[in-house]
């Protein structure tokens, strides 16, 4: 049987080979090390404040302390996020129960839902507002499509058991909005709705045609999902063309609309690439815990993902 001091020999060790190999948590140590600076002080904030507003008989800070530091809790969330890994083993690894890997995740991963998505050093994208002042400042254009995440079934009896069902892939998923620009890089995730709702429904809801209406002229590309928000946008939203003859259309026609459809896509496919880097996540490819956390689940990895991309791109400019 392991001792502490032993345990914290190996948890040293574990925890440098998780910052060094990129491939378990697909961040960059200088990433993880910014990433410790700027989410620390504030979970450490959160968790003081929480021991304060409640009555106490001992003083804060008194009692036992954390067997978890907080890097670890930050790096089991890293590795839980992109490789889907248990908690029971994560509580293996790190030497701790498996309660306090699930209570370390829940608290680690709204702070990283919060942070946005990162286009610069400092500056981040939380609002599809502020994504439509950045597109419009730049003069680049959004592209925009939905995913979808699968998700446990509801239990027998619950009230809109029928609502997760997915009208495309008939099953039961959770629906988000994901925004990107030209080249792929994620600016904006939506948090998720039931897998019933229309892509253009949930974009409505989201606010999408008023913040293009009040904002700065743009244009976002987006697929057949989200035909009809052109005409409520001014133009703003570009979809494919209608197809005007549903049967026994001319040959000129369907050579037509099939030569105008191909080039849609392939000026939009770029962020069908921004949703695979998201998939590559593996805590995405199928959700197995509780749906009420899926929103946070996706946007923090949203943001570490957009994170990483602006890191690269500006270490590649720099070279």
């Amino acid at each position: 049987m392991l001792d502490r001091r032993s345990w914290s020999c190996g948890g040293n060790a574990s925890r440098a080979a998780i910052i060094s190999d990129r491939r378990i948590t697909g961040l960059s140590a200088q990433m993880i090390a910014e990433l410790v600076a700027e989410v620390g002080p504030l979970w450490y904030g959160r968790h003081n404040a929480k021991l304060v507003s409640r009555p106490r008989k001992r003083a804060v800070g008194a009692g036992a302390k954390h067997r978890l530091v907080f890097v670890d809790r930050l790096l089991a969330t890293f590795v839980h996020l992109r490789h889907g890994t248990t908690h029971d083993v994560l509580a293996c690894w790190f030497g701790v129960n498996r309660s306090t890997i699930t209570r370390a995740i829940g608290e680690v991963c709204p702070l990283l839902a919060e942070r946005g998505c990162t286009v610069t050093t400092g500056a981040r994208l939380r609002t599809l507002a502020e994504v439509v002042d950045y597109l419009g400042v730049t003069g680049e254009t959004g592209i925009v499509d939905g995913t979808e995440i699968r998700v446990r079934r509801p239990a027998a009896g619950r009230k809109d058991r029928d609502r997760f069902i997915s009208g495309k892939n008939r099953q039961n998923a959770v629906k988000a909005m994901v925004l990107t620009d030209g080249d792929g890089r994620v600016l904006f995730c939506s948090p998720t709705k039931p897998g019933s709702c229309a892509d253009i429904t949930h974009a409505r809801q989201l606010g999408l045609v008023k913040v293009l209406a009040d904002g700065l002229a743009v244009e976002i590309r987006a697929d057949a999902g989200y035909q009809g928000l052109g005409a409520q946008t001014g133009g703003r939203v570009v979809t494919p063309p209608h197809r005007k003859f549903k049967k026994i259309a001319p040959d000129w026609y369907e050579e037509m609309y099939e030569r105008q459809r191909k080039a849609h896509s392939s000026r939009r496919i770029r962020v069908e690439h921004g949703i695979a880097h998201l998939k590559n996540w593996r805590a995405l490819a199928r959700h197995l815990g509780r749906r009420e956390h899926m929103s946070d689940t996706l946007q923090a990895i949203a943001g570490l993902l957009s994170h990483q991309q602006t890191t690269d791109l500006i270490s590649t400019q720099q070279r």
